[in-house]
């Protein structure tokens, strides 16, 4: 229960939730002093007077899955679920700016030639695998598929069997381990492009609250491994290679910093996958160390949605069945309509 009322703050006029859907420029040099002022106005503390530390981590919050006829936005059921979801979220952080110690944001980051995009992969006619193509082992085992010799030269220095032996490892791995199958997605959130940059509406409110409360913003990268999927911030899809040998590791330093916090609260794209992929394995971590730690763990279910391409594949009940899992273990499904001083669990 909470020891006093920390009441939610207004939303500054610059922002427009009619904009979230947009791509546009922050105007950085005019918000700073309007953070600032803001700050001084709503009598908000720098962070490190914070008794109560609260990070928000918000997941692959970026174009390519938040901005519509980008590569993969999350439309979720309703059509419009990732821009729902980020007006939300916006004012969520406006609400409670002075209560938010940190923010993390997570960063999707590609290359085009990756395990999951169509020029890795090649079929007997020359052809690559069309996005949302399932690759499982069964089509690596028969060779219906085959690692795109063309790519060896730029991702394994030529040398195309051991790419091809991982490429049939990698399969056997997800099978084995239980995951989504090798799926092909589109060619999405590449380095260096616009729809790997944060929706401007929430790079935005990100700017304000690091210039209002004194507290950077804390980008955390994922997915730049070509040989692994990485749907979670804190760990990639499998770890190893055909030959045994680590090709990546766990975020065991983000993961530390996270349960550092007197709360961790999430949101983000998409639920079913990334979402769900993060939380995963911060409750894996969690039940190793201390499962009562699940209890800081909160869940904003209304700023989230799954991955639906309609006539093709719908995620919805994955994710669901997924958050009722995580709230099974203790973590809190929470509105971001609901101040936080209204949350069980949490004291200021």
């Amino acid at each position: 229960m909470t020891t006093k009322t920390i009441n939610p703050l207004p939303i500054p006029t610059h922002f427009d939730a009619k904009k979230v859907g947009e791509v546009w420029r922050v105007l950085y040099q005019e918000r700073a002093p309007e953070a600032a002022a803001w700050a001084k106005q709503q009598n908000i503390q720098p962070a490190a007077k914070d008794k109560t530390r609260i990070c928000l981590m918000i997941i692959d919050a970026q174009n390519t899955f938040c901005i519509p006829k980008f590569e993969l936005f999350v439309s979720g059921r309703s059509g419009t679920g990732a821009i729902d979801d980020n007006v939300r979220l916006c004012e969520f952080i406006y609400r409670h700016l002075g209560t938010i110690t940190a923010i993390y944001p997570t960063m999707d980051t590609h290359t085009a030639m990756q395990i999951f995009h169509p020029i890795f992969w090649i079929n007997d006619a020359g052809e690559h695998p069309a996005p949302m193509t399932v690759i499982p082992l069964a089509d690596v085992n028969s060779g219906k598929w085959k690692v795109n010799p063309a790519i060896a030269w730029s991702v394994a220095q030529g040398n195309y069997l051991a790419l091809q032996r991982h490429a049939l490892h990698y399969v056997q791995k997800l099978s084995d381990g239980g995951k989504y199958p090798l799926i092909i997605w589109p060619y999405h959130s590449i380095l260096g492009g616009i729809g790997h940059a944060l929706v401007s509406s929430v790079e935005e409110a990100l700017f304000f609250h690091c210039i209002a409360r004194h507290s950077q913003t804390g980008f955390e990268i994922k997915g730049g491994n070509p040989l692994t999927e990485n749907y979670s911030v804190l760990r990639p899809e499998v770890l190893d290679g055909a030959d045994g040998r680590p090709i990546a590791q766990k975020n065991a330093r983000f993961i530390q910093k996270l349960l550092e916090y007197d709360a961790v609260i999430i949101a983000g794209q998409a639920k079913s996958h990334c979402v769900a992929w993060t939380i995963d394995d911060l409750l894996t971590e969690i039940q190793v160390q201390d499962p009562n730690l699940a209890k800081k763990v909160y869940l904003l279910e209304d700023c989230t949605s799954p991955v639906v391409v309609p006539g093709i594949v719908d995620f919805t009940d994955q994710g669901e069945e997924a958050f009722r899992r995580f709230a099974k273990a203790g973590m809190h499904l929470v509105k971001s309509t609901t101040a936080i001083n209204q949350w069980p669990d949490i004291s200021f």
